[in-house]
């Protein structure tokens, strides 16, 4: 069974190198070259959770990964489409637990009911449902990392601190509760294409579009274990 480890293991051995300033992009969202290196990691990843995550997922063609080395004013939820070799990116928010400083950097990543936290491992996207921000769609944990999300109501939905208007005023996404929330437009993307049966996945990978690695999230990252960022990343940590 492929792991998590082994996925980061195998992506970060193209070498940990500082990536530059944090330009606020023009879009909100974007598409990067077939073949591209970051696509490639992108598509290995996808495919290997799949894999691991087996048959609690029934929708196997588009798998989204959130990757939460990223700042949040960068586009770093990938909907990766394995069927036509694309990735579309998006922004995304993660939890006010996990970025207590709001500096729009993930730290810490955590499944303890009322932490606020953003949980990693992989998600089953389950049905629709109307709630507080609207249309929302449930998520199921499949990993011990991340296994309380129905319970701490982790779900996708629309917010408007993840809206164009907040990323422009602030240079960062406001934070939520630890769900992965969205603006409207992009909210409609992420519903279009990632729910009923698919899989999310959600890690600290800093990937960056030409295959470096962004080490800032890694380095400031509170490991859920103490040995885990270790064997991620020797002598950051």
């Amino acid at each position: 069974m492929t792991t998590r480890r082994d996925i980061l293991k195998g992506t970060l051995s193209a070498g940990l190198v500082a990536a530059g300033g944090l330009a606020l992009p023009a879009r909100l969202s974007a598409s990067v070259a077939p073949g591209a290196p970051r696509d490639r990691m992108l598509f290995e990843i996808a495919k290997r959770e799949l894999d691991r995550a087996g048959a609690a997922i029934w929708k196997r063609d588009i798998v989204g990964i959130a990757d939460f080395g990223l700042h949040s004013a960068r586009p770093r939820f990938h909907l990766v489409n394995l069927e036509r070799s694309e990735v579309e990116s998006l922004h995304v928010s993660h939890g006010t637990g996990s970025d207590r400083e709001h500096d729009g950097w993930l730290k810490q990543f955590s499944n303890v009911e009322g932490s606020n936290a953003t949980s990693r491992g992989a998600y089953v996207t389950w049905e629709w449902y109307v709630g507080r921000y609207g249309t929302s769609v449930r998520l199921g944990g499949l990993d011990s990392t991340n296994d309380a999300a129905l319970r701490r109501y982790i779900v996708m939905h629309r917010a408007a601190y993840a809206e164009p208007a907040h990323l422009a005023k602030w240079g960062r996404l406001g934070r939520s509760n630890g769900c992965f929330a969205f603006g409207e437009e992009q909210f409609r993307t992420a519903l279009l294409n990632l729910s009923g049966g698919r899989l999310l996945y959600a890690d600290s990978l800093g990937l960056e579009e030409d295959g470096r690695i962004e080490t800032t999230g890694l380095a400031m990252l509170r490991p859920d274990h103490p040995t885990d960022l270790q064997r991620y990343a020797p002598g950051l940590y």
